[in-house]
């Protein structure tokens, strides 16, 4: 277990929370997330240790330096965030935080645009008093042309019908999990093998990693995590 696979745990985290936001009494995501909470804390724990154990056999070699304690963010607080597009840094809003306190995910939306994106502490940073009012889809201080206005909102509304039909699969995908989970334990209890239950799910498919067979993927980290701490 390293650094990267912890990262990986709090950006999956991130986006079960953020669809719980939409559909907050949906089981399997309140499953997913308590599962996935489990494992951040176990794999933090992990990393702890080994950073520890990394310390001890170097020894002491210089005093630490102190370092400014880093701003506390959270939801509703303005910020400059880096969008993907080009790399650059425009005017947002934080509308949650998701994550660890050591490292945290932070879901921020662009000051005249109502998509989200994902960022990490490293991407955003605090919005200077004297900041000029710009925009990620502006890149000089020319009044856009009525073509331009139109096409701009027109691929607005494409990313906004892209993340509601994500949205939605992920919706029907959980619940199809849990159908089939819940056959498939009635069917075993009943002495009928259903071919497809071992193994990989059928479901599980490249637009979504959080398919079935999570469950199993967690339970085996966590055997993993656990083992060393117990020895």
């Amino acid at each position: 277990m390293d650094k990267a696979d912890l990262e990986t745990y709090q950006v999956q985290l991130s986006q079960v929370e953020l669809a719980l936001q939409t559909d907050p009494d949906n089981g399997g995501l309140c499953s997913l997330q308590s599962e996935l909470q489990e494992l951040i804390s176990l794999a933090e724990e992990a990393i702890a240790q080994a950073d520890a154990a990394s310390s001890c056999r170097v020894g002491p070699s210089r005093k630490p330096t102190l370092s400014t304690p880093a701003f506390s963010w959270g939801a509703g607080n303005e910020c400059l965030a880096k969008y993907s597009g080009d790399g650059s840094f425009y005017p947002a809003r934080i509308t949650s935080v998701g994550g660890s306190a050591e490292n945290p995910v932070y879901s921020i939306m662009f000051r005249g645009y109502n998509t989200t994106e994902l960022v990490k502490g490293s991407e955003i940073k605090q919005l200077p008093a004297s900041h000029p009012e710009k925009t990620p889809a502006v890149s000089n201080k020319r009044k856009l042309t009525k073509a331009e206005e139109e096409e701009r909102e027109r691929k607005k509304k494409k990313n906004e019908k892209k993340l509601e039909a994500k949205a939605a699969k992920a919706k029907e995908q959980v619940a199809k999990q849990a159908t089939w989970q819940k056959f498939a334990k009635k069917s075993e209890k009943k002495g009928v093998h259903i071919a497809g239950v071992a193994g990989t799910s059928i479901f599980k498919t490249p637009d979504n990693p959080l398919g079935k067979g999570v469950s199993r993927t967690f339970a085996r980290e966590k055997r993993r995590l656990i083992r060393p701490q117990l020895g």
